[in-house]
Parts: C-alpha cells; sequence; structure tokens
C-alpha cells in the first residue's frame, strides 16, 4: 500500500506559478509511474503529467504541455509539478496518483490504483 500527501495549492493569479508536492511513502517498488490529475467542479478527473518510474520520461497532456513541469527526487520520494503561466481554466483540485499496472500508456487514469488527497489549486483572471 502507497500512501500519498499532496501540498503547495492554493491561491494565485492568472499568469503566476505554483508548484505542487506529493510525498509517498509505503510499498513504491511495483510503480510504472507516478502523476497528477485534476478534477474542476463538474467535470472528470483528467490526465495532468506523468513519469515513467524506470526512464524518468515525462509525459503532458496537451493542455499544460509548454507550461508546466513534473519532476522527482529521489532522496526525499517526493514528486513535484511547477505550474507556471497559469490560467483560470486550470483551476481544480489536483491529485497525485501510482501508476501500478499498465495497459499501454502512461496516462490512462485505470491503471492508477493510489491517490492522494488532492489539493486545490485556484485561478484567478
Amino acid at each position: 500500500q502507497v500512501q500519498l500527501v499532496e501540498s503547495g495549492g492554493g491561491l494565485v493569479q492568472a499568469g503566476g506559478s505554483l508548484r505542487l508536492s506529493c510525498a509517498a511513502s509505503g510499498h513504491t517498488f511495483s510503480t510504472y509511474a507516478m502523476g497528477w490529475f485534476r478534477q474542476a467542479p463538474g467535470k472528470e478527473r483528467e490526465f495532468v503529467a506523468t513519469m515513467d518510474w524506470i526512464r524518468s520520461k515525462t509525459y503532458y497532456s496537451d493542455s499544460v504541455k509548454g507550461r508546466f513541469t513534473i519532476s522527482r527526487d529521489n532522496t526525499k520520494n517526493t514528486l513535484y509539478l511547477e505550474m507556471n503561466s497559469l490560467k483560470p481554466e486550470d483551476t481544480a483540485v489536483y491529485y497525485c496518483a501510482v501508476q501500478s499496472h499498465y495497459s499501454g500508456s502512461y496516462s490512462n487514469i485505470k491503471d492508477f490504483g493510489s491517490w492522494g488527497q488532492g489539493t486545490q489549486v485556484t485561478v484567478s483572471s
């Protein structure tokens, strides 16, 4: 069992930046990837970014590519999401997740079995 704790959310003006953190503990060695998803009010949870745990290759949704950067610190067992040039449409609860199954991609939400509690990001216009 993996435990994930997100932090770093908050209120920011459009064009601003935030960095989210996800501290992981527990059973992490059967991980294919770790990543970030988000869910806006009234919408389904969607893929934001993931990092392949073996090769550290990164994947991004088209909506955040070029603005967000996913990274990790192995010494701290922590995953990060650096968010720049934030837009009001980035407003959502952001969740950290562990991919415990592989069905052919690193963005299929059904492959992610462990989730954090989420952290709210609000971008004002």
